[in-house]
């Protein structure tokens, strides 16, 4: 699995990643997580807010910071 964490590094990229790992960890998933900070890269992903959770290729979640239960959700479908 291969889960992407979009975002410029702010305050909430960052606790949406930390969010992302506890997911992951809670879950025992073999998942690698990235950060992504480029725009432009974003922008392919069809991301214009962040932060932003790609699983897979499948955009998760836009704008906000999601709850680590709606991660583990989105890790076990």
């Amino acid at each position: 699995m291969e889960i992407k964490v979009c975002g410029p590094g702010c305050a909430s990229c960052d606790k949406t990643q930390k969010i992302v790992e506890a997911a992951v960890a809670a879950q025992g998933v073999e998942a690698t997580i990235s950060k992504v900070t480029d725009f432009q890269e974003m922008a392919k992903l069809g991301i214009f807010s962040t932060p932003a959770v790609v699983i897979d290729g499948e955009v998760k979640s836009v704008g906000n910071v999601p709850k680590q239960t709606e991660v583990e959700g989105w890790l076990k479908s």
